[in-house]
């Protein structure tokens, strides 16, 4: 089958094409041609304002597959992944049971074969999940798994991280944690401020996180190694990280694409589908966030993607789950909350380039003779979310009837065509 993408802005940095408007001429998955020519095509895709990258990856997304299958399975992830313009996804070990073994990694490759959208195994640090034992790491790395993480589960014990970032040395890999001292967060609903204090609600503070990252890096300076934060929020944790990379430590992290659209003084008061983890923070956080990945201290974005079914989150505010599905507004969320200081270039950066950098997958190129693996995405157009247009299982977004900026079209990869 022949495709010809018309009249794109192409955003690629390594590409002679970088923010030309060229066509581009796909032929059984692989690119034949870039340039001014317009060739005959069994399928021609258009738009005005159409711009294409290298196909996006989300770093941090959540499929129930196997035993939480209700709440998202692997097909629905990567329906709402290729929605969102995600061609590759990283899922958490925290399906039942937790992937932990060689078997469970296979298991996620093998059902992403068939899909547009590759699915990347990460495998538990720990044995289910737990914080104490550590997993087979160098058998899961041979069998696929691209990083190491508890994923929902923050690590608490410095015994047990310190000696993961030993042992992943042995094969230079990577581990991930998502920094929150659960002691000081213990049934804490909202961003500990005068919002929760108004609304009588526990908080959870800035300080949990903060904590949590300077222990961490003063472990990784110990030890050596890599080590990636996830779903960063504060801004005390953002400085922390800025003077890690700053002394050389090979430290990254990321933040949620939707961390800075609301506050804790903007989210709708009880309303459970705000209700998420790390929590919408202070004003002053999230002009933090955007200073960090305006300086590229916050080298990634990601969807924070957290499917829940109904009977999870039409609960009282205090016995709702945590997390928003994001996969498909991921995008749109970033750009709209955080357009004012991040080009759209620095956005492909943060959804494309630096996801590859840090997991080390195989780098993709936007050049004559290689597959296409491509986002197509309209950044100035405009829509609106709504509920019964989602391709994930569940439905627990806060983003229904709010006009977002930067439409995705769809992807392009493994030889298949998504369209949105």
């Amino acid at each position: 089958m022949n495709i010809l993408i018309k009249a794109a802005t192409i955003y690629h940095p390594e590409s002679e094409f970088h923010l030309q408007q060229q066509h581009i001429f796909i032929e059984n998955g692989t690119i034949r041609y870039i340039g001014p020519e317009a060739r005959q095509a069994d399928q021609t895709i258009e738009a005005d304002g159409l711009c294409v990258s290298l196909g996006w990856v989300d770093m941090f997304a959540f499929a129930g597959e196997p035993g939480l299958e209700h709440k998202e399975d692997l097909e629905s992830l990567a329906a709402a992944a290729a929605a969102g313009g995600f061609t590759e996804v990283v899922c958490l070990p925290n399906a039942q049971p937790v992937v932990q073994t060689k078997g469970a990694v296979s298991f996620i490759k093998s059902k992403s074969t068939p899909l547009p959208v590759t699915l990347h195994p990460t495998a538990a640090i720990t044995a289910d999940a737990e914080g104490k034992e550590l997993t087979e790491m160098i058998d899961l790395h041979r069998a696929g798994a691209v990083a190491f993480t508890d994923g929902l589960n923050p690590l608490q014990g410095a015994d047990v991280l310190l000696k993961a970032l030993q042992y992943v040395q042995m094969f230079d890999g990577l581990l991930l944690n998502k920094p929150e001292h659960t002691r000081l967060t213990n049934y804490g609903q909202m961003h500990e401020g005068e919002a929760s204090t108004r609304l009588g609600m526990k908080g959870m503070p800035a300080i949990a996180e903060e904590v949590m990252v300077t222990r961490d890096l003063q472990l990784l300076s110990y030890t050596g190694g890599r080590l990636h934060f996830s779903a960063i929020s504060t801004a005390a944790a953002i400085e922390s990280i800025r003077q890690a990379k700053a002394a050389g430590m090979q430290v990254t992290c990321d933040v949620a694409s939707y961390q800075a659209y609301f506050t804790d003084e903007t989210i709708l008061p009880f309303d459970t589908n705000f209700k998420v983890v790390p929590p919408f923070r202070s004003q002053a956080d999230a002009d933090a966030i955007k200073e960090g990945l305006l300086d590229g201290t916050i080298d990634v974005l990601t969807s924070l993607h957290m499917p829940h079914d109904p009977e999870a989150k039409n609960l009282e505010f205090d016995l709702a789950e945590f997390g928003i599905i994001n996969l498909e507004t991921a995008f749109a969320v970033a750009n709209t909350s955080l357009g004012d200081v991040l080009s759209t270039e620095a956005l492909v950066e943060k959804l494309a380039i630096n996801p590859r950098r840090i997991l080390r997958l195989p780098q993709a190129n936007l050049a004559v003779g290689e597959q296409a693996n491509l986002t197509l995405f309209i950044p100035n157009q405009t829509w609106t979310p709504e509920e019964g247009q989602t391709k994930s299982k569940s439905k627990n977004s806060p983003f229904y009837g709010h006009a977002l900026k930067g439409t995705v079209l769809g992807i392009i990869h493994k030889g298949q065509v998504v369209l949105r």
